[in-house]
């Protein structure tokens, strides 16, 4: 009976985090494939090249991964094939046990992404709810035979249908934007307020005399002291945006660009945006519907100023130009290129470059 309610409550939770975590992940899968480039990075350069080439399919891997997440947890639930979702629930949950334990020992990638945006863990955080889960599963998998083996067209279509929807889910948030922006330049956030912090921030420090270490809330004005570590206290109120900076070769234009009404071009690479003709003439009748209207049009690009001018040039397109970083513009929006609409530094509205409002409605984005 014992050994009944623990299975039980080993596939509740099981299967419930998995769904959780996969659906999260099914509503940004753009921002899964960014993570596992991540890895594929560190991993090309720690233990083979052979990992290079995954770069440029992270995204199938990633839609891969997220879908069958949610569709493993729902196996679990419904209690469909349980023997074989519990065998590849083990083998994903090693996969991303290597993970999270590669992160936290050697500090190579800093945020495993088992949330998304949504949820923010530290690297052994992530590795230990990963041994939590690994623990479960495979006590699952040591009591097997009291599995019940359902073979139910009812289970068989749930887990079937959860699949296909979740798939359709994933590849319109690629095609499109995030269902729900769990990141901090959603719509609405003002940029320069949360460039600050919070609230006051408070450090502790550590100082060391005669062989011993004392903490102080305050820095000593004893010179006798020897300082070892600070500390802060409250991390909670460090600013939500700590990266966010648009510069060119005469310098930082940051201030500049949070001010008045602008719409920004943004692009994570230059040389990878695929705008068709349609796509591109939406974008041209865009900029030109904003000429002597006081709206600024910018591109803003992790490319040099010399791609970002002959691709210009290239589209026939005249407007400015700026640099920024890469990973910045990969979280203020999933699209190469997207387009953001800010006044006085406040994001109002972001598009996929698919869904480029028409002049009349882009017109209506900022106030009157």
């Amino acid at each position: 009976m014992i050994i009944k309610t623990l299975i039980a409550i080993s596939r509740v939770l099981v299967g419930g985090l998995f769904i959780f975590s996969g659906l999260i992940k099914v509503n940004d899968p753009v921002g899964t494939s960014i993570k596992m480039q991540e890895y594929f990075d560190v991993f090309a350069t720690d233990i083979s090249p052979i990992f290079e080439p995954l770069k440029e399919i992270s995204l199938a891997i990633a839609v891969f991964l997220v879908v069958f997440e949610v569709a493993l947890g729902v196996m679990l639930l419904v209690g469909w094939r349980l023997k074989r979702a519990v065998y590849l629930l083990l083998a994903m949950i090693l996969f991303f046990t290597f993970l999270t334990f590669y992160s936290a020992y050697f500090n190579k990638v800093t945020d495993c992404g088992c949330f998304g945006d949504a949820i923010k863990l530290t690297p052994w955080e992530s590795f230990y709810k990963d041994i939590v889960l690994l623990v479960m599963i495979v006590f699952l998998l040591v009591f097997k035979e009291k599995l019940p083996n359902k073979r139910s067209a009812f289970g068989k279509w749930v887990t079937m249908g959860t699949l296909a929807l979740s798939l359709v889910l994933a590849i319109y948030a690629i095609r499109n934007l995030p269902f729900i922006d769990f990141r901090a330049f959603k719509e609405g956030v003002n940029i320069h307020q949360a460039m600050q912090p919070s609230g006051e921030l408070q450090y502790s420090y550590l100082m060391e005399k005669d062989g011993e270490n004392h903490a102080f809330d305050q820095y000593p004005t004893d010179d006798s002291y020897t300082f070892l570590e600070m500390t802060l206290k409250n991390p909670e109120v460090l600013p939500r945006i700590s990266d966010f900076a648009v510069w060119n070769e005469a310098g930082d234009h940051t201030e500049e660009i949070l001010q008045g009404k602008k719409l920004l071009i943004l692009s994570s690479n230059i040389e990878k945006i695929g705008l068709s003709v349609k796509e591109l003439d939406r974008i041209s009748a865009l900029i030109n519907s904003f000429q002597g209207t006081g709206v600024s049009v910018l591109l803003i690009a992790a490319s040099s100023e010399e791609k970002m001018k002959n691709y210009l040039e290239k589209k026939g397109l005249r407007i400015g130009y700026y640099m920024a970083d890469a990973t910045v513009v990969k979280t203020i929006i999933r699209s190469n290129p997207g387009l953001v609409f800010i006044e006085e530094g406040t994001i109002l509205k972001k598009y996929h470059y698919r869904n480029t409002p028409t002049p009349e409605i882009a017109n209506n984005i900022f106030s009157k």
